[in-house]
């Protein structure tokens, strides 16, 4: 048995595939040209294999290479997707619209916008964590430019219905954003059927290299405007200026491609290991599993414990398995899980939950071993907080 512990953290990172580095190491050393320098062939080799991953990016999910504009990651596709509409359609309104169980990523930039003057509006989630489409018409209004909904959480790995709200806001005349991050290269997107106008996406969590995003911009149908938060050069367009960095463009571009490859046996493999897990895990009373039983991840489960301590719990089950209590971008903070609150959790029962990502390289083995352990802690745990009750 390896000494290191089974990695269930997928929705935090992935690692990087051998294919994907493989297809990267060659942009570090012999084709490291800039791809903006054409007058030469560096640049023509860096520039064409660019090329070749802008349109992979697009082809995943029905769009055109013209519209794939690189980033560092998801976090700066989101900023630039919602300060960038903010910015560009300030005359026609100032209200935008988003969900109380989205990432930071997109509930801060839409705080920040709170101190301009913009005016938010945050959907709750059902118990299951989708929205109810009904109450995010009734928020719709004339000055209203944007809505924010991520395609599937990072916590607790729902799936929001993109088809469904992207007619309603393009019925409406409203700008359609949403956090993809977690779902590429996991379930199948089309930006035009889905009517999708902004899509943030990022290669780390798809077995790609971290530090490299990709914000896709609908050029027509409706033509999106942004404003740049990034200025010096007018590379992408004009929309993100900065050096491509070659070698992660590369890798995210491979990383997609076998992802889509691959996505119909992993999806079934994968959803199968977890199903496994959940099975097992439900020997013991008290657990609940968090969002939608069917419409998530294929791996992600997330689950609250009744009855044990949240800190206690995650050092219980350090030694065997890497998992988080959520968000691995808001790991610092103190405070419960908001995803997990805006179901109508305690924040007891918050604070006592875990969220396994299972992912390509995780087998059954692993799946059987990481229930066996979660069963014993959970159960040495309530056995001392039945001891420590009784003595006091």
């Amino acid at each position: 048995m390896s000494s290191r512990p089974i990695y269930l953290d997928c929705h935090a990172t992935t690692p990087v595939d051998e294919r994907v580095l493989a297809a990267m190491l060659p942009y570090f050393t012999e084709n490291f040209g800039n791809p903006s320098s054409i007058g030469h062939v560096y640049g023509w080799k860096a520039e064409a294999a660019v090329k070749v991953a802008r349109e992979i990016l697009a082809d995943a999910i029905n769009a055109t290479p013209e519209e794939i504009v690189f980033t560092s990651g998801a976090t700066e596709a989101n900023n630039l997707a919602i300060k960038g509409v903010a910015e560009a359609y300030f005359q026609k309104g100032q209200h935008i619209i988003t969900v109380a169980t989205e990432h930071s990523a997109v509930l801060d930039p839409c705080d920040y916008l709170k101190t301009l003057g913009f005016e938010i509006t945050v959907l709750p989630v059902q118990k299951d964590g989708l929205i109810d489409l009904t109450q995010l018409e009734k928020a719709f209004r004339p000055e209203t430019i944007l809505v924010s909904v991520m395609a599937a959480n990072n916590e607790i790995g729902v799936l929001q219905p993109l088809a469904e709200i992207g007619s309603r806001c393009r019925d409406a005349g409203i700008l359609f954003h949403t956090d993809a991050a977690q779902a590429i290269g996991k379930i199948p997107f089309d930006v035009q059927g889905m009517k999708i106008d902004l899509m943030s996406l990022t290669a780390h969590k798809v077995y790609g290299p971290k530090g490299i995003g990709a914000l896709y911009v609908r050029r027509r149908n409706p033509r999106v405007q942004l404003s740049p938060q990034q200025h010096g050069g007018g590379h992408e367009r004009g929309m993100r200026s900065g050096t491509l960095y070659t070698p992660q463009i590369v890798g995210f571009g491979k990383a997609v491609e076998i992802a889509l490859q691959e996505q119909a046996t992993e999806t079934q493999r994968i959803s199968q290991l977890r199903q496994r897990l959940w099975e097992n895990i439900q020997q013991i009373e008290g657990i609940y599993l968090n969002g939608h039983p069917t419409q998530r991840l294929p791996g992600n489960l997330n689950i609250s414990i009744e009855g044990v301590d949240g800190s206690a719990l995650l050092l219980g089950l350090q030694p065997i398995m890497a998992v988080s209590s959520g968000s691995a971008c808001t790991s610092a903070k103190t405070s419960p899980s908001h995803v997990l609150t805006a179901l109508g959790h305690s924040e007891q029962l918050a604070y006592a939950s875990v969220r396994l990502g299972i992912g390509r390289f995780n087998t059954d083995e692993e799946i059987d071993q990481v229930a066996e352990h979660a069963i014993a802690t959970i159960q040495s745990l309530r056995k001392q907080t039945s001891l420590v009750n009784i003595r006091s």
